[in-house]
Order: structure tokens, then C-alpha cells, then sequence
């Protein structure tokens, strides 16, 4: 058992380390080659900051822990908005001006209605899984069309302004691309054995080591890069992380999991997480969108949210130990 917390301690840290190096690098090559600001963005910062999801929800799929998977998804977008957002709204209000967030704030909504249609049933088919594919991919092709247009827009000003700040060689781009990518698959293979003999150690299913331990874990990538953006004002840069994040583990995560095994979902997935999902999505949208006027995500706010996040990790650990 000592080993298996050490392995998901050490797999952590390595993924976090290995995800910002990854993102550094890919945004660096695209730069490089005169792709937008808006475009890098919305679509590589966006994979990259859900590329260990993607890597763990995979791999522990293929490894017949699919529950690991659905957990490790869901719980990401829970601790995103609800953690992430709470904290940094904390430390300063955040603001929505960009036009391009607006327009993904109802879409990111619609997909959390896919996604609880799918687990209605209690599981996510390979059929589920291919729609789900289907629907990124529609997703990224609008993506790509929005961040190809020259408008000007607060999320493209704030990204183009972090890119002139972190200039990187492109040979040093391409190495730490290179590198960033074989850590995170190999802390994410790290971070699965452990947690997996964790859950086998304490009786626990994989969906609750998924929800907690796994999904905090592979969203530091988007806590830290949040949290900075914030201090430095860069409000358009933390809400977009986590609009992009939450369609990225919505879509891309659970569809590859599910395209590789048919994931099971008893029926507190639904009464318990999607729910919870949902909630803080619709919430999100609310407060986001700014009806008539630009959004704020406001300390009140924030402190809810967190409540929220608290409240919601505690059931979960009297559901197993109490």
C-alpha cells in the first residue's frame, strides 16, 4: 500500500510537471509557425491542459478500470469549476468580456445535457462513445474557424499577450514537446497502478478513487495556470481554461474511454455526479454569461462554489467510510 500512494504522489507531480512542458511546447511550435493566438488558445492549450485526463482515462480503460475513467472525467469538470473557479475567484473577481467564451458557456451547457441523456441508461456504449467523438470533433472544426478569424477579442488579447512573454526556440520547443509527452504517458501509467491498488486496498470503487483523488490531480495543470492568469488579471484566460477543459474531459475523455470499453454507470454516477456536474454547469452559465452585460464570477460567488466543492468531497467520503 505504501508504494501504491508513492506511485500516485510521484505520478501526480510528474504529470503536472510533464503537462505544463507539453503545453509549453505545442503552443511554442504552433507560434512558430503563425498560428493565432485565439486559435492556440482555444484548441492546443485547451488539449493540453486535458491531455492527462485523456492519458489516464485511457490508459485505465485498456487496463479494465473503466470506472476509473468515468470518475477521473466527471470529477475533473467538477473540481474545475467548482475548485478551481472558487479559488481564483477568491483572489480576484473574474470578469467575462470575451465573446468567444460567452458563445461557449450554452454549448459547454449542452454538452453536460448529452452527457446525463448517455449515463441515463447507466452506461456509455461505444455507440455513446463515437457521438461523443463525433460531437469534438464538430467542436474543434468551430474552434479552428473562430480562432482563424482576425476579430479582436479580450481571450485572443490576453493569449497573445502570454505568448510574447514566454518566447521559446523552436528546437528547445520540439525537445520539450517531445519530452513532456513520454512523462505524462508514463506518470499517467503510474498514477493508474497506484490509485487502482489503492481503491483494491481500502474496498473502495475505482469511480470514487477516479472522482477524488485522480480528478484533483490531473486538474493542477489547470489550477496553477489558472491562478497565475488571475493574479496577473488575465480573467478571459482562467474562465477559458475551464470552459475548455470541462468539453474536453466531457467529450474527448470519456468518448476514447468508451470507444475502448463500453464504460459502466450505476446509478449514483447519475443522482450524484452528473447531477452535481449539472448544477455547477447551469450555475456557471448564469453567472458567466452576464445577461446584458458583461459576466462576473464575484468572491460571493467564489465562496460558494468552493462550499459546493467542500460539500460535495465530503458525501463522497462518508458514502465509503461512514
Amino acid at each position: 500500500m505504501t508504494l501504491a500512494f508513492l506511485a500516485v504522489v510521484l505520478g501526480l507531480a510528474l504529470l503536472v510537471w510533464s503537462a505544463d512542458r507539453f503545453v509549453e511546447g505545442s503552443v511554442s511550435i504552433a507560434r512558430s509557425f503563425g498560428m493565432p493566438p485565439l486559435l492556440i488558445g482555444m484548441v492546443l492549450v485547451g488539449f493540453g491542459t486535458s491531455a492527462p485526463e485523456m492519458v489516464v482515462s485511457a490508459l485505465a480503460a485498456s487496463q479494465g478500470n473503466p470506472g476509473l475513467a468515468l470518475g477521473n472525467a466527471y470529477g475533473s469538470n467538477i473540481a474545475n469549476i467548482a475548485l478551481i473557479l472558487g479559488l481564483t475567484a477568491l483572489i480576484s473577481p473574474i470578469a467575462v468580456h470575451s465573446q468567444v467564451l460567452k458563445k461557449e458557456l450554452p454549448i459547454l451547457a449542452a454538452i453536460t445535457a448529452l452527457a446525463a441523456f448517455q449515463v441515463w441508461d447507466g452506461e456509455v456504449s461505444r455507440l455513446d462513445a463515437i457521438v461523443l467523438l463525433m460531437v469534438f470533433a464538430g467542436l474543434m472544426g468551430w474552434s479552428i474557424w473562430q480562432g482563424m478569424r482576425k476579430k479582436v477579442d479580450a481571450l485572443g488579447s490576453e493569449i497573445e499577450h502570454e505568448l510574447e512573454a514566454h518566447v521559446m526556440p523552436l528546437r528547445w520547443a520540439v525537445f520539450w514537446f517531445v519530452a513532456g509527452l513520454v512523462a505524462l504517458i508514463a506518470s499517467s501509467r503510474m498514477l493508474v497502478w497506484g490509485a487502482v491498488e489503492i481503491a483494491r486496498g481500502f474496498g473502495v470503487s475505482d469511480l470514487i478513487i477516479g472522482l477524488t483523488i485522480v480528478a484533483v490531480g490531473t486538474s493542477l495543470p489547470e489550477l496553477a495556470s489558472s491562478i497565475i492568469a488571475t493574479r496577473k488579471g488575465e480573467h478571459e484566460i482562467t474562465l477559458g481554461n475551464v470552459i475548455g477543459s470541462n468539453m474536453f474531459n466531457t467529450l474527448a475523455v470519456v468518448g476514447i474511454a468508451g470507444t475502448i470499453t463500453p464504460v459502466a454507470a450505476g446509478p449514483e454516477v447519475f443522482n450524484r455526479d452528473i447531477v452535481v456536474m449539472s448544477a455547477l454547469t447551469v450555475s456557471l452559465f448564469i453567472i458567466g454569461y452576464g445577461f446584458g452585460g458583461a459576466g462576473r464570477i464575484n468572491r460571493p460567488a467564489g465562496t460558494a462554489l468552493l462550499a459546493c466543492y467542500i460539500g460535495y468531497t465530503t458525501y463522497l467520503v462518508i458514502s465509503v467510510f461512514g
